[in-house]
């Protein structure tokens, strides 16, 4: 099976996932000698139009961990709107440093559905979104060397392809709940209706949260209210250069806290050919 060209597809709110589909893909591209094109559809602009591809394609595929799967509000866009055409695929996710339980499962299990054949799988340790006291300056340049590990062995698998490829196995069930937040005090929490505050004397107004919104849940013309759905992302928190965007969610800071006292300790990148 001839690869003519690699594809770097992705949902990526803080930048983790980006860095590690685009440092896969870049290799790949090296390996094998063709031309990488990067399609990230992060934001609801991105997501306008179906995303499709074709058998000559290998794609990575990247999503980040949430809750132990993927984000629930991108899953349709993924089931529905991303059309393999019997294009390879390798499946990307990263994770906060807790665990990626079922998602790169679910990844693989939808990739598959969509009409991709999936060649290998990875999940990557990355600076968890809530807080920078896990993984923090993940993925760094060791992991880095690993993603390009893993492509170069991608590629030297993908060379020798002459049939369609069984799915890759791996582990983890797509069909399992989401992964239930925990307090500080062991017991679960919620905090689905929790959302960004302002600070109005940092905030400059300049809209940037609004833009870059994956939800577009932020309202442009007053960046204090958000009428939308806010998926607790932290784009907004993280690209904000004014530091004026913050979570004050009892529940939701229960859990961050919960997430520091616990999962400190760096996790290992794991993959799968």
């Amino acid at each position: 099976m001839e690869v003519k060209r690699i594809c770097a597809a992705y949902w990526s709110a803080t930048g983790n996932t980006d860095k590690t589909v685009n440092t896969i893909a870049e290799t790949l591209a090296e390996k094998l000698g063709v031309p990488l094109e990067r399609r990230n559809f992060t934001r609801p602009s991105d997501r306008a139009e179906d995303l499709s591809f074709t058998g000559r394609d290998l794609v990575v595929f990247g999503m980040p961990t949430y809750a132990g799967k993927l984000p629930n509000k991108m899953l349709p866009y993924v089931q529905q709107q991303i059309h393999g055409n019997g294009a390879l695929a390798v499946g990307v996710v990263t994770f906060g440093n807790r665990s990626y339980d079922n998602s790169l499962a679910e990844l693989c299990a939808a990739l598959e559905a969509d009409g991709f054949h999936t060649v290998a799988g990875g999940a990557f340790a990355c600076r968890h979104a809530f807080t920078d006291a896990l993984a923090d300056g993940r993925p760094d340049w060791d992991d880095k060397r690993q993603m390009g590990e893993f492509a170069a062995r991608i590629a030297d698998k993908v060379k020798d392809l002459t049939d369609i490829p069984a799915p890759v196995a791996v582990p983890g069930d797509a069909a399992a709940p989401y992964y239930v937040p925990k307090g500080t005090d062991g017991q679960p929490v919620k905090f689905l209706k929790a959302k960004p505050q302002t600070d109005l004397g940092k905030c400059t107004d300049c809209g940037a949260c609004a833009r870059l919104c994956p939800m577009g849940a932020i309202n442009p013309s007053n960046v204090a209210e958000v009428p939308g759905t806010c998926i607790k992302c932290q784009r907004c928190v993280r690209k904000c250069t004014k530091h004026a965007k913050y979570f004050d969610d009892p529940a939701f800071l229960s859990h961050v806290a919960m997430l520091e006292q616990n999962f400190t300790e760096p996790k290992e990148n794991e993959v799968y050919l």
